[in-house]
């Protein structure tokens, strides 16, 4: 029987900092009756020593003190407090309220320091507007709707498409990439860039292709701008991928690093012209956190029947605000990040690179290329998620468009 429902040292902080941090983390209350031989009620709270703070069913009591009876701990064993829904912290001391606060000035205060560096390192406006979110947690929490999505099994596993995972010079991902797919019933090949600049892999003889996500040529000219390059400059390889771009039997996406590049080769793909560049997130920083992303109706090949599904995916990226040219009406939208209400926005942190509209995935006419900035592979198994609802069994619904990619080929 699983006893612990929670666990938090006390050995960095005390009980008082462990309990708060405890409450952030679950962004409930806490209530803590005191009863201690000491006198000093700041030394019980406050003092470092070895200690634990453990939540229980409170109907498991006696079950704990079973298992503390057999390591001769019965007595270290104290009930502190519980915890309310009232997102306040409340000690009771013989008898008497001695403190309470709220959750929401507790935790403005413990990240005041953080916010001071973060208005000095980062964008101010943005330290602001994260700061702010503290004072309305409900519009940043993580959270899921299905929406008309449904998850669609694979039809024939038997068939296998061949399937490039195409990467260059400081690139990863690629390995997630590939489970990701090679469980949709992809064969999956590793494919580096050298391997086509030395014609010792035809980038022809594959169904489709996928361009990881990374740091190529440590983004030193511009994040996938090196990566592109190669190809641009390079006039047997630019023509090799134009006619695959040209070929509607095969089908390409760009994650991340991927979606950077891809985003430079639009003069090679058809129907491409209204693809945005990359431009450094409006934080001046990485990025790299779970962001509620919405999927709205679409005519990508590998989004199509996800339409209205909202929920938390991993985004890790420095460089991934789109940028259209002046007079450009971004078009092809696939996905927006989304505030707590489902709706686009522009505030950070839930939008963390600060793109107009929210849009983070777009694709050509024919929804054939897909140019995406969070990263469905680091969350298509539940079990990659820091967060999950209790619906999700063993993959996510960022699984489905892998699904949806080998289906387009049946």
């Amino acid at each position: 029987m699983q006893l612990i429902k929670a666990y938090h040292d006390r050995s960095d902080g005390g009980l008082y900092a462990c309990l708060c941090e405890m409450m952030f983390a679950t962004n409930k209350g806490v209530s803590v009756n005191v009863v201690t031989a000491q006198n000093d009620l700041a030394a019980f709270l406050l003092n470092e020593e070895m200690g634990c703070v453990i939540e229980i069913n409170k109907k498991q009591y006696a079950e704990l003190l079973k298992v503390a009876k057999q390591y001769d701990l019965v007595n270290a064993v104290q009930i502190i407090g519980q915890f309310n829904q009232d997102k306040r912290f409340t000690i009771t001391y013989q008898e008497q309220m001695v403190y309470q606060n709220g959750l929401t000035d507790l935790l403005k205060l413990w990240s005041s320091v953080s916010y001071q560096i973060q208005k000095l390192r980062d964008n101010p406006v943005c330290a602001d507007q994260e700061f702010a979110l503290i004072e309305a947690n409900e519009k940043s929490k993580l959270y899921y709707q299905a929406g008309d999505f449904k998850n669609t099994p694979a039809i024939n596993l038997a068939h296998k498409p061949k399937l490039a995972i195409l990467r260059e010079q400081g690139v990863n991902g690629h390995v997630e990439m590939a489970a990701a797919f090679t469980q949709a019933g992809f064969d999956c090949y590793d494919v580096h860039m050298s391997d086509l600049l030395t014609t010792r892999e035809d980038l022809l003889r594959f169904d489709g292709f996928v361009a990881c996500g990374g740091f190529s040529y440590g983004d030193v000219l511009g994040a996938g701008s090196g990566w592109a390059k190669t190809i641009l400059y390079h006039e047997g390889l630019a023509s090799i991928f134009e006619k695959f771009f040209h070929d509607t039997n095969k089908f390409a996406l760009g994650v991340c690093n991927g979606c950077q590049m891809l985003s430079q080769l639009a003069p090679l793909i058809p129907g491409a012209n209204h693809f945005p560049s990359l431009k450094h997130n409006i934080s001046e920083q990485f990025e790299a956190r779970l962001a509620m992303v919405k999927i709205i109706d679409n005519s990508s090949i590998l989004f199509k029947n996800m339409t209205g599904l909202i929920a938390p995916i991993t985004v890790s990226h420095g460089e991934g605000r789109m940028v259209w040219p002046e007079g450009h009406t971004p078009s092809n939208i696939i996905m927006q990040y989304v505030d707590a209400e489902g709706k686009p926005t522009a505030m950070y942190p839930s939008n963390p690179n600060g793109t107009v509209d929210g849009i983070t995935a777009v694709c050509n006419d024919d929804g054939r290329i897909n140019l995406m900035m969070p990263h469905p592979e680091r969350i298509f198994r539940t079990v990659q998620a820091s967060w999950a609802p209790n619906e999700w069994q063993e993959y996510t619904p960022w699984m489905q468009l892998f699904v949806n990619a080998y289906n387009w080929f049946e």
